[in-house]
Formats: C-alpha cells, structure tokens, sequence
C-alpha cells in the first residue's frame, strides 16, 4: 500500500506522540532517582548518587527485593516444566480436547489480574487452610506461575511447530533411543524458546503486583507490594524513584535477551 506524504507524516507524528507518552514518564523516572532535590523540582538543581546509596542501605527495600527474585526464580521454574510439558502434549499428540487445553493453559494471562487474584485467593483458603498453610511466598509463586506458564508454553509450542519432527525421526531411524533424541536433537532445538521463556516469565513476576496483593500473607511483601506501599511516605520517595528506575532497567534487559534469543535460528 502506498500512502501520500501528507498520510506518512501523520502516522509518524502520532507514533512518535505515542512513544512519548510512554517512555517520557519512564525517563523522568530515571532522572528523578539521580536528582538532587528531594522535592524532585524541575528541572534538577543537581545530580547525585546518595539516593542509591539510600536505596542500598533500606533493609527492607533489601528484603523485598529477595523476596521478588525467590518469588520470580520459583515462578519461572515451576512455568518451565507445566508449560513445557503442555506445549508437547499439545504439539506432538493428537487427543479429544486438544484445542480445549491449549485454551485452558493461555486463559489466564488473558483474564484481568484482579479475578485471577480473587478466584486464587479463595482456591488457597478453602485447600489450604484446612492444612495449616497459610497465604506466603509459596501462594505468591503458585499464583505467579499461573500466568508465566503461558510464556513457556506459546514459545515452545512456536518452536515444536517450527522444528517439525524431521530431526527427531532421523535421530531414531539412527538408533537413538528417546531419552538420546531428546539429549542431543530436541532440547538443544528448543533452548533458545525455553530461555526466552523463561527470561519473560521471570520479568512478569518480578513486575507483578495484582495477583501478588491477593495471594502474598502478612511479612511476605515482593518490590512492587513495598513501593506501592511507600509511594507516599515522603521520607521512601528518594528510595522509591531509585528503586523504580532498577526495575526499568531491569525489566529491559531480559526483554532485549528473549526478543534476541527467540530470533535465533530454528537448528543450532
């Protein structure tokens, strides 16, 4: 399709006023977290460090952030191994239902975080109260792994698609038995999927807050439950910008490793 010139200048200035009202917030973010007034004026009187320094002393912003990488490293693990096993149910056997369980397995990043939230918190009381365990880190990551499944998931079963079984059926025709085709033909086929998986899984849950409000107990509080909560308090303002700009950056970098990782070739 060719547009005019007239056509081409308005989509690009309203792509650029879209990227703006995006990333502009995001940037002042960062430079708050280096501004030297604690009142955060505009534009910054100065530039410092002691903010991070703060930021790094706050045993509880310490705590929290532990707190979100078990949280995040026992989310992607558990999503790692359900969605890998579903991508290969679906991708490699037919069976009555099929189609239904691939849909069950996407609905829940499709669903609004707060029904997820509600409809996990009431499953974990009416199971696991009657047991003795209560809402803690162990209910945040079942809840976080509910929606990081679907990142394995759709990058496997992309992959299991695209891979075929031409290989696989080559390595048996040769004698491999099935733990050997899986050893040396289909696991390093799919690793470059379960990495990007699992680097988008992580960033999920690092970032999650709504499912973690409804499934996280008192003195279990991820980063994003401790800076909605001190967003407030003007003396954790300082920290807050700090640690909301860490999060920036570190919600990009796994972004940038799954989008490079998922455009590696097919066959290593």
């Amino acid at each position: 399709m060719t547009l005019s010139p007239a056509a081409r200048a308005a989509l690009r200035a309203v792509m650029i006023l879209g990227l703006a009202v995006i990333y502009v917030p995001l940037l002042v973010v960062l430079v708050n977290s280096v501004n030297a007034d604690r009142a955060f004026g505009w534009p910054p009187s100065g530039l410092t460090g002691r903010w991070w320094a703060q930021a790094a002393d706050n045993a509880g912003a310490r705590r929290a952030v532990l707190t979100s990488l078990k949280a995040g490293i026992g989310a992607t693990a558990a999503a790692l191994v359900l969605g890998t096993m579903a991508a290969f149910a679906v991708g490699r056997y037919r069976f009555f239902g099929r189609e239904a369980v691939s849909l069950v397995v996407v609905l829940p990043i499709a669903l609004p975080g707060i029904v997820t939230g509600i409809a996990l918190s009431n499953a974990f009381q009416v199971v696991l109260k009657p047991l003795g365990v209560g809402l803690g880190l162990f209910t945040v990551v079942v809840g976080h792994a509910t929606f990081c499944v679907v990142t394995i998931y759709n990058n496997v079963l992309a992959r299991l698609r695209r891979t075929g079984t031409v290989l696989e059926e080559a390595s048996a025709d040769l004698g491999a038995r099935g733990l050997q085709t899986f050893r040396y033909v289909t696991l390093p086929a799919l690793r470059p999927a379960l990495l990007a998986g699992a680097l988008l899984s992580f960033a999920l849950s690092f970032d999650e807050i709504i499912v973690t409000t409804f499934t996280a107990g008192p003195g279990t509080e991820t980063l994003p439950i401790w800076i909605f909560t001190n967003l407030f308090r003007p003396n954790q303002a300082p920290v807050v910008n700090v640690l909301a700009a860490a999060l920036i950056v570190l919600s990009v970098i796994p972004i940038l490793l799954a989008r490079r990782l998922s455009g590696t070739r097919t066959v290593p």
